[in-house]
């Protein structure tokens, strides 16, 4: 098992009550797994018009993680002018 630090962003981070947490896995979806376990349902609801990063990059849940990685979870961003 590797630690990946795992940052939250808007609406994750307010569903988990924090920013940054340190989780283990071996793929971005047990990452993301371990968080939904930690994190509960309203979390898991969010995580599917979510996009996940990991080192700056979109990866799937597939993707291998390694010591020191960081993933973020980014909710889909509205905004602009009116």
């Amino acid at each position: 098992m590797t630690a990946v630090r795992v940052r939250l962003f808007g609406p994750a981070r307010e569903a988990a009550g924090t920013r940054l947490e340190v989780f283990e896995g071996t793929t971005v979806g047990e990452i993301v797994a371990a968080a939904v376990d930690r994190y509960g349902p309203q979390f898991a609801a969010l995580l599917p018009a979510c996009r996940i990063w990991l080192n700056g990059e979109p990866v799937d849940e597939r993707c291998a993680v390694a010591a020191d990685d960081e993933l973020a979870v980014l909710p889909p961003v509205s905004g602009g002018a009116s």
